[in-house]
């Protein structure tokens, strides 16, 4: 008996050996991420948080490269019809998911019908409304089969539009885009996305998803570029606590932070060196404004008196120490497909104290006397969207309009803005899907569900909806800019700063480039001692 329970260890003690060997050989990534994701579902999905996670597991027809240049995916060709109507995508023969299964032109369609499918509830389906029917689909006026959307055989895939759409292979990149293992979607219900029964057909499967701990992700044997995959484990780790990711960073237990706590950037400066990134984002930081039935945030006037007394440079410089711009748009500057000179708040350059003048008197006209409002600002779990709100607070102040702090728990923060739950002022932000005006100016549509004021404007709608259909650029262009100017003047959101992004990333990490969408798949980098 003790004999053979010495051999049974000296065994053991040869397999620890060998298995150590193998972790050791083992390249993990330890990455921070905003917050969890409220779901690996990538129909219910919104966040950039969400987004960085799917696509690690998930391969869409076209994906953004180290360089955020779209390339090919899972279609390794396309080909595009004379009138811009018709893309049609060959498949990799090589593709597959991560259990051995080919991905076929059939798995898109499926997502794509699914995501339509009105019981699916995806807020996020009006991305892929160029596609013919889209729209009608997700009103129930029409079924999921006439989705202009056609598997020709097991590797090509066509897709009709409603009309020429010049963003469209960047919407291809979108998580919406990605397509979805039909049978294990079908058997397990909403229970497809657990680790163990998740079918992923990215660079990287699931392996485990602690809430509030970490998602980790191993290697997919079977991603048609497995080889070339340098990184063979992959640990997301929430940082709603910018300042606990960036701690880590220093000890060396976290090897990219996807934000940085602002307060402390004068000491990443001067001690982090070129670890500490930051670099232009295509993204606007704001404020939508609901308040309940009556409340006299109904009023454009109150609403504007409130836009213009918030000191937006403070703001940049102070709050977040220059990692962000003014913002005085809802588009921000620099985007493709838009007028030479996109239209702004009218005050942007006038003195602060002239904006308060003005603002008192707009608060007035509204029948606003000194001291009779109080509104209440929430954020989402995050110093830097705390000190945001504080200092929105006391310039407040200055025009007689009290304000409360309200703090909510950010993973399901979204999720309430978008289910139509009540706020004041809430802070939101929106980082472009594609680098065009209409993925700013859509959010405002009347029945959009990232439309958290829930503002309706009949004549804001039909310039959207003319948009949709006009083919000269710079007739479309300048439609789109009448719409932000009928949007800036009524402000049911108000534009506070431009994004710029913000991250640590250790020496050792190489191939990880700085670009205007912020996107970093794993797929792209490695690890150097």
């Amino acid at each position: 008996m003790i004999l053979h329970s010495i051999r049974t260890g000296v065994c053991a003690l040869a397999v620890l050996a060998g298995t150590a060997g193998i972790a050791a050989a083992q390249v993990t990534l330890v990455r921070g991420n905003d917050t969890d994701p409220a779901t690996l579902d990538h129909h219910l999905t919104s966040t950039v948080s969400e987004s960085n996670i799917l696509h690690d597991l998930y391969e869409g027809l076209v994906v953004h490269d180290a360089k955020a240049e779209v390339v090919p995916g899972v279609a390794e060709s396309w080909e595009i019809s004379d009138d811009g109507l018709t893309y049609t995508f060959k498949l990799r023969p090589a593709a597959k998911w991560s259990n051995g299964d080919p991905v076929t032109a059939g798995d898109f369609v499926f997502a794509y019908r699914r995501i339509m499918t009105p019981a699916t509830a995806a807020g996020y389906a009006s991305i892929l409304f160029p596609i013919k029917n889209a729209e009608a689909i997700t009103a129930g006026q029409m079924q999921p089969e006439e989705l202009g959307v056609e598997a020709v055989d097991d590797h090509t895939l066509k897709i009709t539009l409603n009309a020429p759409t010049p963003y469209f292979l960047e919407l291809m990149t979108h998580q919406t885009a990605l397509p979805m293992h039909r049978k294990t979607v079908e058997a397990e219900g909403a229970n497809f996305t657990k680790p163990g029964v998740l079918v992923t057909n990215g660079a990287y499967m699931l392996e485990s998803f602690v809430p509030n701990d970490r998602i980790v992700m191993a290697k997919n044997p079977h991603f048609h570029r497995a080889a070339e995959v340098k990184i063979d484990r992959v640990e997301w780790v929430p940082f709603e606590d910018r300042s606990a990711c960036l701690r880590r960073f220093e000890a060396g237990e976290v090897q990219i932070c996807s934000d940085v706590p602002a307060e402390q950037m004068t000491y990443m400066r001067e001690n982090l060196g070129d670890q500490l990134r930051i670099a232009p984002y295509l993204g606007t930081y704001y404020l939508p404004v609901k308040g309940a039935d009556g409340s006299p945030l109904k009023d454009p006037k109150v609403r504007q008196a409130i836009s213009m007394v918030i000191d937006r440079e403070f703001l940049a410089t102070e709050v977040w120490q220059e990692t962000m711009l003014p913002g005085y748009s809802m588009v921000p500057p620099g985007i493709a497909n838009y007028v030479e000179q996109p239209p702004m708040l009218d005050y942007a350059e006038a003195d602060l104290l002239d904006r308060e003048d003005k603002a008192k008197a707009l608060l007035q006209e509204a029948g606003v006397s000194e001291g009779s409002l109080t509104v209440q600002l929430s954020y989402n779990s995050g110093e830097n969207h705390k000190n945001t709100m504080t200092a929105v607070a006391d310039m407040l102040k200055n025009v007689g309009i009290n304000a409360t702090l309200n703090e909510m728990e950010g993973t399901g923060y979204f999720n309430y803005l978008r289910e139509g739950g009540a706020f004041d002022i809430v802070r939101a932000g929106w980082i472009g899907d594609y680098s065009d005006p209409q993925n700013f100016l859509f959010l405002f549509e009347s029945d959009v569900q990232f439309n958290y004021p829930r503002w309706k404007n009949a004549d804001y709608d039909a310039l959207l909806t003319k948009a949709e259909t006009t083919l000269d650029l710079q007739e479309r262009a300048a439609v789109l800019a009448e719409a932000e100017t009928l949007l800036l003047a009524e402000v049911p959101a108000i534009p506070i700063l431009t994004y710029s992004s913000r991250s640590l990333v250790a020496d050792k990490v190489q191939g990880y480039e700085d670009n205007i969408q912020d996107a970093h798949r794993t797929r792209w980098l490695s690890l150097t001692e």
